[in-house]
């Protein structure tokens, strides 16, 4: 079994360390449902996380999007350079940062 840590550092900090991966995101995600409920900011530090894939992509995609639907505001801060990678190759880097403002509606794309 893959091993993560998803700590509560108060006021709506968070750190998550380990594995953010295939192995592990179904976990991570039902923790976080309980410990990020209570906040309407949030700052995930990803600086120890040793291993991320696209499963780990689609989790903070996942919250992104969980954050837009509930009113809130999450941001991430020392992104893995594998996940970084992922989201650029896959062009949805841009979505990791739309949970920083919520504006109160979904945001039609540029059309110009």
């Amino acid at each position: 079994m893959a091993d993560f840590t998803l700590d509560d550092l108060g006021e709506g900090h968070f750190a998550l360390s380990g594995e953010m991966s295939f192995d592990t995101v179904d976990r991570i995600l039902q923790m976080s449902e309980r410990l990020f409920e209570k906040h309407t900011r949030l700052e995930v530090d990803l600086s120890g996380v040793t291993m991320g894939d696209s499963a780990g992509l689609a989790l903070l995609l996942e919250w992104v999007t969980w954050a837009n639907h509930t009113v809130r505001e999450i941001r991430y801060s020392g992104m893995p350079e594998r996940v970084l990678a992922i989201a650029n190759t896959t062009e949805v880097e841009t979505l990791l940062t739309r949970g920083e403002r919520w504006s109160g509606f979904i945001e039609a794309p540029d059309t110009r």
